[in-house]
């Protein structure tokens, strides 16, 4: 994640009417009813929040300004569906920036790259493979939970440079073999966390995924060989 420091006037507040803008749709497409009627789900959010503020103390910080950790929001995404993910990141960032960990004004720049980014990588990644209709268990735990996570950590990576070089505090790479050594540091381990995350969830309890149909994927294979 970035330093107030790292980013000039423009972007850091583009950035921020951009994030502010998608919680507010985030907020408005919760079904607050359902929500306030259903304890496992509050537990389901409240743990969210919880498991994103520890994930993300976990973190490198360098002298430049730059910060990183894992964004662990594919497994979040898939849990709590991205309304609820986009607000469950908005309180674990909350709670950064009252630790004085985060800048609160590069709030918004640090809320696209982390979560905002994520959500829709993962969102796009669900609903592209819901339109062939799977019955294959694995399909759902690696392409929306391994890849969409991979594809996450690079978007995250690729969004953050280019707001870097927006504000001039960064040169491009030497090389293309460089850049793809970059993706591929990022890319694997958030793939590997996240998607170990949602096996587990749809294997033990998958009620609890808001994204994953449990009567399609692990009954109807069976089914047919009945």
């Amino acid at each position: 994640m970035l330093s107030a420091g790292l980013l000039t006037t423009a972007p850091t507040v583009i950035c921020l009417l951009a994030y502010t803008g998608a919680l507010l749709w985030g907020a408005v497409r919760v079904s607050w009813v359902e929500l306030f009627a259903d304890s496992r789900r509050q537990h389901l959010f409240y743990g969210s929040v919880f498991a994103l503020t520890i994930l993300w103390l976990l973190r490198k910080d360098f002298d430049s300004g730059l910060t990183f950790h894992f964004l662990g929001m594919t497994v979040i995404t898939l849990m709590l569906d991205w309304p609820l993910a986009l607000l469950a990141a908005a309180l674990a960032q909350g709670v950064l920036v009252l630790f004085g960990l985060d800048d609160a004004a590069a709030l918004g720049a640090n809320g696209l790259l982390r979560s905002l980014v994520p959500v829709l990588v993962t969102v796009a990644m669900s609903r592209m493979l819901e339109r062939f209709n799977p019955t294959n268990l694995f399909l759902y735990i690696f392409i929306s939970g391994f890849f969409a996570a991979s594809l996450s950590a690079v978007c995250t990576m690729l969004a953050g440079m280019g707001l870097l070089a927006w504000s001039g505090s960064l040169s491009p790479p030497d090389s293309l073999v460089e850049l793809l050594g970059y993706m591929v540091m990022v890319m694997f381990p958030e793939g590997f966390i996240n998607g170990m995350g949602v096996a587990a969830l749809v294997v033990f309890h998958p009620e609890w995924v808001e994204t994953f149909d449990a009567d399609r994927y692990p009954q109807e294979p069976f089914d047919d060989q009945q």
